[in-house]
């Protein structure tokens, strides 16, 4: 009788454990990013863009359909042109549709943390792309272009294209991107870790003023916003003076200023950007912006699905920095691609491979 009731025993112990792991196998993932297992193929994928403040992002829409597509996945992909609220709305309709994955461009990198918290709740994977979301514990994986590291180099194109110019002092400004975008602080403390010692040691002046990042970010990434600084700083401050320089954070803005400074009758400053927009790299050749940044939005995006080709066959994505992203709430398991400087010198080898820039950068 004792060895009857210590085998049911057994038995009911068994089932308990096995009841006890179904059920962790369907919840929901834990801190360090995907769901315990994975889920099924051709399952509903989200994508929520920003607005299409560039031509990076355009792109992205265009290969996230293609790839997700190719890979047997059904597709959501939504811009929020109408603002923040409507970037809401969008990932909650993902959410009540059922999405396995939801990859986010986040349009302000603060304001989400309800809609992702529904999509945790909901058993979704969160993916920053691009943009790191802050302030929430529900992000799962950030996949991006090193953004610091970016600043960097631009901050380091400006030196080497100032002192091709000759000898300094230069008269130079600063500007920053939008910021609701968590990147803008990355690119500007990265760009920063360059120009400091310069503006210390009087090397680099900023006639405005202007040198915190409060003081010079730009508004939605607006090129109207970037322009009409930039009218008010050359009135104001450079009526007499030579601006030498300008630290823009990408392409877009890059163009705005030198509209400003050619309405204000100066000669065309050193200017860094980002994006290897086609327009900026038609200025790079023929000497009107010093320098881009090349960031592969096919790489960018074929690494994002890559990620959720992973989730969907064990649940878990590979990442190759898990210690530099901390959004506020938790570090963020990241994984980085390498961003290349671009100027005139180099522009040909880096877009030869490229459809487009490789018939400009010649």
């Amino acid at each position: 009788m004792r060895k009857i009731i210590k085998t049911a025993t057994v038995i009911a112990a068994a089932s308990t454990l096995a009841l006890t792991g179904c059920g962790r196998q369907g919840g929901s993932s834990s801190s360090s990013g995907g769901e315990s297992k994975g889920f099924e193929k051709g399952s509903l994928i989200g994508v929520a863009l920003p607005q299409k403040t560039s031509e990076n992002w355009v792109l992205a829409e265009k290969l996230f359909k293609n790839d997700l597509e190719s890979a047997g996945y059904k597709t959501d992909i939504q811009f929020a042109n109408g603002g923040v609220a409507e970037q809401q709305n969008q990932i909650s309709t993902m959410v009540s549709k059922g999405a396995k994955v939801i990859i986010v461009g986040a349009i302000d990198s603060k304001q989400l943390g309800t809609q992702l918290k529904q999509a945790k709740d909901a058993g979704a994977t969160v993916i920053a792309y691009d943009r790191l979301v802050e302030n929430t514990s529900d992000v799962d994986y950030y996949v991006a272009f090193d953004n610091y590291k970016v600043g960097e180099l631009q901050g380091q194109a400006l030196l080497d294209g100032l002192k091709k110019k000759g000898s300094g002092p230069y008269n130079v400004e600063l500007m920053a991107g939008s910021p609701d975008d968590a990147n803008s602080r990355k690119f500007f403390d990265g760009a920063m870790s360059k120009l400091k010692p310069a503006i210390e040691s009087g090397q680099i002046k900023v006639l405005s003023g202007q040198k915190d990042f409060n003081q010079v970010v730009t508004q939605g990434w607006k090129a109207e916003n970037a322009q009409k600084r930039f009218d008010t700083i050359l009135s104001g401050s450079y009526s007499s003076a030579k601006l030498d320089g300008v630290l823009s954070p990408n392409d877009t803005l890059a163009r705005a200023v030198l509209t400003a400074v050619k309405s204000a009758g100066k000669p065309t400053p050193v200017i860094t950007g980002q994006d290897s927009e086609v327009e900026s790299v038609k200025l790079i050749m023929s000497g009107q912006q010093y320098s881009t940044i090349s960031k592969d939005t096919r790489e960018l995006v074929k690494q994002a699905v890559t990620m959720v080709n992973e989730l969907q066959a064990d649940g878990k994505a590979k990442t190759n920095d898990d210690s530099s992203y901390n959004n506020g709430k938790k570090t963020v398991p990241a994984f980085l691609l390498k961003p290349v400087i671009v100027t005139k010198d180099n522009a040909a080898e880096v877009y030869k491979n490229d459809p487009t820039l490789s018939k400009i950068a010649k």
